[in-house]
C-alpha cells in the first residue's frame, strides 16, 4: 500500500524539469521548447557566451585548440612569404635577367657581324691587309657561332612568350639569308681583286641587300627580344616587392596574434590552477618569438637582395649590354660610311644616333660633339653627383653602387671618348681623299687606331658588366643559401617541437579534471 508520503515524492519526481547540461542556461517556467531555428542558435550563442560555460577544462581546451591552430598558421604564412621571396629572386637571377642578357648578346653579334663583313669589304685584296683579313673572317666565324648559340637559348626562353617567338623565328628565318649575302659580298669581291676602300659595285650591292636585311629586319627582331626580356623582369620584380611587402605585415600580424593566444593561455592556466609559470609554454612562447623574428629578418633580407638583384645590378648590366650592341652597330657604321659613298650621309647619321643612345648630349652634332661629351666629362670628374648626359652610360652613372664601380663606368667613358677623336680623324682623311690611311685608320689594331680604340672601349663595357654581374649572382646566391633546404628543415623542426610542447605543457592540467 502506497503513502501519501512515496506518492508526493514520485509525483514531484515526475514533474522536475529535466537536469540541464553542463553549463547550460535553465530555461523559464512556462517558455515554449524550440528545437533549431534562430531561437535555438541564439540560445547557444548565449550560453557559449557565458562565465558558466567557460569551465576551466573548456577554457584550457579552447586556448590550446587556438594556440595549436595560430601556430599552425604562422608556420604556413611564413613558409608562403618565405618561398615566395626564393622564387622571386630566382625568377629574376636564374632565369629572367640571363635571357634578357642573352637578347642583348644576341643584338650585339649580329652587329659585329655585320661590322665585320663590312671591315672585309674595306681591305678587299690589297696584299698590305692579308693578315687582318684573316683576322677579319675569324671574328666574323666566332660571332656568327655566337650568334647561333644566342639564338638558340633565346628560342627556349621565348617558349612562352608569343611576341617573342614571333621575333626569334624571324631572325631564324632571315639569318641564313643574311649570311648567305654576306658569303656572295666576299667572293665577288675576291674574284674582282678591288682595291681597299673600293669595293666592286657587284659585292657592294650584295653587301648592300645583306646590312639592310640586317638592319631592317634582323636588328630589330633581336631588339624586340631583349624589350620583352626587359619587361619581363621588371614585371616579376614589381610582383615580388608587392608579395614581400604584404607578406612581411601578414607575417607579423600571425605572430602576433599567435605570441597573443600562447600568453592568454598561459594566463589562464597561471589564474585557474595557481601555477606562476608552465616551462613548456614559456619554451614554446619564446621559440615563437624567436622565429617570428628570424622570419621578419629573412624577408627583410631578401627584398633587400632582390633590390640589389634587380635595380642596383641588373639594370646597369642591363644598359650596358645595350650600349654595347649599339657600339658595335655603331662601328659598323663607321666602316659602312667609308665603302659606300652613295649611302655615307645615311651612315653618318645612323652613328651619331647610335653616339646618341650611348651618352646622349641635347642638340650635339658630330662636328661639336666631341667638344660637348669633353666639357661634360670634365663637369663630371669634377663632382660625381653632376652626370651632364643621357643615354646608356648616363644610366650606368647614376646607379653607381657597387664597390670599383664607378671607377669601371668612368673608365667605358675615357675610351667612348677616344673611340669618338678617332672616329673624327677617319672622317677627315676620308674627305681630303686619303682612302687608304682612312681604312688602315679604320680598321687597324695597334694602339691611336680605331678597331684598337674601340676593343678597349668593348673592353671597359664588359668590365663594368661584369662587376654588377658578380654582385647579382651573390645577392642571388645570399637568398638561396638565407632560404636553401636547410632553413625550411630547420623552421620545420622548431614548428614540431612548439606544437608538442603546447600539447606537453597542458596535458597534466587536464589530467587533473578526469
Amino acid at each position: 500500500m502506497t503513502t501519501s508520503t512515496e506518492r508526493r515524492t514520485a509525483t514531484s519526481q515526475e514533474q522536475a524539469p529535466e537536469v540541464a547540461s553542463e553549463g547550460a542556461d535553465p530555461a523559464p517556467p512556462g517558455a515554449p521548447v524550440r528545437s533549431g531555428g534562430f531561437g535555438g542558435l541564439g540560445r547557444h550563442l548565449r550560453t557559449v557566451g557565458s562565465r558558466a560555460h567557460w569551465t576551466t577544462p573548456r577554457l584550457v581546451r579552447g586556448l590550446t585548440a587556438l594556440s595549436l591552430a595560430t601556430l599552425l598558421g604562422l608556420g604556413a604564412t611564413a613558409t608562403v612569404v618565405l618561398a615566395g621571396a626564393r622564387d622571386g629572386t630566382d625568377a629574376i637571377g636564374h632565369r629572367a635577367a640571363p635571357q634578357a642578357t642573352r637578347a642583348a648578346d644576341l643584338y650585339f653579334a649580329l652587329s659585329d657581324m655585320d661590322a665585320q663583313a663590312a671591315d672585309l669589304l674595306l681591305v678587299g685584296a690589297d696584299p698590305d691587309y692579308t693578315t687582318l683579313r684573316k683576322q677579319t673572317l675569324d671574328t666574323y666565324e666566332q660571332r656568327r657561332a655566337q650568334a647561333d648559340d644566342d639564338l638558340q637559348q633565346v628560342a627556349r626562353a621565348a617558349a612562352d612568350d608569343p611576341a617573342g617567338q614571333r621575333a626569334v623565328r624571324l631572325v631564324l628565318d632571315r639569318l641564313g639569308s643574311y649570311e648567305a649575302l654576306v658569303a656572295r659580298a666576299q667572293l665577288l669581291e675576291d674574284q674582282a681583286g678591288a682595291p681597299a676602300g673600293q669595293p666592286s659595285p657587284a659585292a657592294l650591292e650584295a653587301y648592300r641587300q645583306a646590312t639592310d636585311l640586317l638592319r631592317q629586319q634582323l636588328l630589330p627582331a633581336a631588339d624586340r627580344v631583349t624589350v620583352a626580356n626587359d619587361a619581363s623582369v621588371g614585371r616579376v620584380y614589381q610582383q615580388q616587392r608587392d608579395a614581400l611587402g604584404s607578406g612581411r605585415w601578414w607575417l607579423l600580424a600571425v605572430g602576433l596574434v599567435t605570441l597573443s593566444v600562447l600568453l592568454g593561455l598561459q594566463r589562464a592556466l597561471a589564474l585557474r590552477f595557481r601555477r606562476v609559470v608552465n616551462p613548456a609554454l614559456a619554451a614554446v612562447t619564446l621559440l615563437t618569438g624567436v622565429a617570428l623574428v628570424i622570419g621578419l629578418n629573412l624577408t627583410g633580407r631578401a627584398e633587400d637582395h632582390l633590390v640589389t638583384a634587380k635595380s642596383n645590378a641588373y639594370d646597369s648590366v642591363a644598359a650596358l649590354s645595350r650600349a654595347r650592341a649599339v657600339a658595335f652597330d655603331m662601328n659598323a657604321d663607321e666602316s659602312r660610311y667609308l665603302i659606300d659613298p652613295t649611302r655615307a650621309a645615311a651612315y653618318e647619321q645612323t652613328f651619331v644616333e647610335q653616339t646618341q643612345a650611348i651618352a646622349r648630349i641635347e642638340g650635339a652634332t658630330l662636328a661639336d660633339y666631341n667638344t660637348r661629351l669633353a666639357d661634360d666629362a670634365a663637369r663630371h670628374r669634377a663632382d660625381h653627383a653632376v652626370i651632364p648626359f643621357g643615354g646608356y652610360l648616363g644610366s650606368e652613372l647614376h646607379n653607381i653602387t657597387f664597390p670599383g664601380e664607378r671607377d669601371a663606368a668612368e673608365h667605358v667613358l675615357d675610351t667612348f671618348q677616344q673611340y669618338q677623336l678617332t672616329d673624327r680623324k677617319i672622317r677627315e682623311l676620308r674627305a681630303a681623299g686619303k682612302v687608304k690611311e682612312a681604312v688602315t685608320l679604320d680598321t687597324g689594331l695597334s694602339k691611336g687606331q680605331s678597331n684598337y680604340d674601340f676593343e678597349q672601349l668593348g673592353n671597359a663595357i664588359g668590365d663594368t658588366i661584369a662587376i654588377n654581374s658578380g654582385a647579382m649572382d651573390r645577392a642571388v646566391a645570399e637568398t638561396d643559401g638565407d632560404l636553401d633546404g636547410t632553413t625550411a628543415a630547420l623552421a620545420a623542426g622548431a614548428l614540431a617541437v612548439a606544437l608538442a610542447l603546447t600539447a606537453i605543457g597542458v596535458r597534466p592540467r587536464l589530467r587533473e579534471y578526469r
